[in-house]
């Protein structure tokens, strides 16, 4: 089964032809990074299920990401004994400029990626690429996430996941429901005019991809998805959010200013006018953005001040909990008034209770993150306390505006107005 992200009925596209001479109809890239040990067990079992379920052409293409081990020789190797297999070698690290380069010079009507762990289940490959030989989609991305979808992997990435995705779908309004999962295809003729116009090289490059398509109308196809994490994965899953963090806070204010020129997009793909505002940034959102931010950096320096205060008397954990709690009523207050314009005594017990759930929820970051620390480095010191401290606020501070905005203090007017349509 599989859900489809953007509403309404779209004419199709036209289908793809398979019977050209001597071109593969799919092209399947797979980036690595160091993989010398896994990437032979992975391209020939992809071979091998390619082979016997996909009825056209394909080509396998392995990506090399600036390999320091003997990454490039086997894929060097692979390439040489099977005709269906190629190696491309990159000087720089990235998984997107790897499928930018590829895609880029790829003369096959249908491309797409997987990860070298092959941990989604292969038997998901031609459900997400039928849909864009047909023509009725013109991208397609597998989902942890969908219903349907089978997972198995540790809590923390499962936490990791979620929450991104949450902070996607308030931040820049997106609709399709998992966007990191390393299985993805797109029809060539989309992928000519989309790349140019995504900016990010890295883990960023398919959120960025998807937010573009999706707000210029094109059709996302999500298939659910069986999916075993790899507990030998090299992603660095703190470093990769920060840098998703980053390109979510770029992409949403060029979406905000208007900057992007999605009409090049729109005009040759984007059959329905009416997709290309749905999920549109409301206009309140830059300046609410603006004064959380500022209310934000006042709350923090305001929580560190408390912390340090309060650290030389008593341990870290009681610290961080008194200048957490004090700092958030103060936070959920300012933010009341300031940031989304709530005026008066009205519902004002209510949103400190909201608050303070949201607060346990940042406790809960700053906690763990503490205890990580200890766990990993014993006696940390005090510097160390508070890079860990930081960090686990800003991730704090991206979940609790979605949840201001979201859940605490939503939009009544507009809730009032949809009522009034209904009645």
């Amino acid at each position: 089964m599989a859900t489809e992200c953007i509403a309404g009925a779209l004419p199709a596209r036209e289908h793809l032809p398979v019977d050209g001479a001597g071109r593969p109809v799919l092209d399947v890239v797979v980036p690595v990074y160091n993989e010398e040990k896994g990437l032979e067990p992975c391209v020939l079992r992809l071979r091998e299920h390619l082979a016997r379920t996909f009825p056209y052409g394909f080509r396998i293409t392995v990506a090399d990401n600036a390999s320091t081990d003997r990454t490039p020789e086997v894929a060097a190797r692979l390439a040489a004994l099977l005709p269906e297999v190629r190696s491309v070698r990159l000087e720089r690290k990235g998984r997107g400029r790897a499928l930018r380069t590829v895609w880029s010079h790829s003369d096959a009507p249908v491309l797409a990626y997987m990860d070298a762990d092959l941990s989604t289940d292969l038997n998901a490959l031609l459900p997400l690429i039928a849909p864009l030989i047909s023509g009725h989609s013109d991208l397609a991305i597998g989902s942890r996430l969908a219903g349907g979808s089978r997972v198995v992997r540790g809590p923390k990435r499962e936490l990791v996941s979620r929450t991104y995705n949450l902070i996607l779908r308030g931040s820049l309004a997106a609709r399709f429901s998992d966007a990191q999962c390393g299985f993805k295809a797109i029809r060539r003729e989309v992928a000519e005019r989309l790349l140019p116009m995504v900016e990010d090289t890295g883990w960023f490059f398919d959120t960025e991809m998807l937010v573009l398509a999706e707000r210029a109308g094109l059709r996302i196809h999500e298939v659910p998805v069986d999916w075993v994490d790899d507990p030998d994965s090299t992603v660095h899953i703190v470093r990769t959010a920060v840098e998703d963090l980053r390109g979510v806070w770029r992409v949403g204010r060029a979406l905000a200013k208007g900057t992007l020129p999605l009409d090049r997009l729109a005009r040759p793909f984007g059959d329905d006018p009416r997709d290309r505002t749905i999920g549109g940034v409301p206009g309140g959102l830059a300046r609410q953005l603006v004064g959380f931010c500022v209310v934000g950096a006042l709350s923090t320096l305001l929580y560190l001040a408390l912390y340090a205060a309060l650290r030389a008397g008593t341990g870290a954990q009681a610290a961080n909990g008194a200048a957490l709690l004090l700092s958030a009523v103060a936070n959920t207050a300012a933010n009341r008034r300031l940031t989304f314009g709530v005026r008066g005594r009205d519902r004002a017990v209510r949103h400190q209770a909201q608050g303070l759930v949201v607060f346990g929820i940042g406790l809960a970051l700053t906690s763990g993150s503490l205890t990580a620390l200890d766990a990993a480095a014993g006696n940390a010191s005090r510097s160390a306390e508070y890079a860990v401290l930081i960090a686990a606020n800003l991730a704090a501070t991206v979940l609790r505006f979605l949840l201001f905005r979201t859940w605490v203090f939503p939009d009544r007017r507009a809730h009032d107005d949809t009522a009034e349509d209904a009645r």
